[in-house]
């Protein structure tokens, strides 16, 4: 890999693991990369830490239906679940695929500068 992308990857993966919003298990497997970095199993943890991301990115219409589910009001709280979802709906509307939580946001922007190679 690139000594450039490296250094992106790297800094949003750990802007990715100090976000509240990162699931457990996308912030296990990106601590792992993070140390697998230039050693024999950066390759395999690389692929390991893109499938992770794919899988837990939230799509903007995944946010809005669960946001404006019984189980998002459980979740959230009624008020912040329509608030998110009223905001989801907004970015949407802006051309948003993903959700910009924190985490959602590293994530997109890594997979997106992988796209573009």
């Amino acid at each position: 890999m690139e000594k450039e992308l490296l250094q992106f990857m790297k800094e949003k993966t750990q802007e990715l693991v100090q976000s509240p919003t990162c699931c457990a298990e996308l912030k296990e497997v990106a601590a792992t990369w993070l140390e697998a970095v230039g050693t024999e199993n950066e390759a395999a943890e690389t692929e390991k830490y893109i499938n992770e991301l794919k899988a837990d990115i939230m799509p903007i219409d995944q946010l809005i239906g669960f946001a404006g589910s019984e189980a998002g009001e459980e979740y959230f709280g009624q008020d912040a679940a329509q608030n998110i979802k009223a905001h989801a709906e907004e970015i949407k509307a802006n051309g948003s695929c993903y959700c910009d939580c924190p985490a959602c946001a590293a994530a997109e922007a890594i997979l997106k500068k992988l796209a573009a190679l």
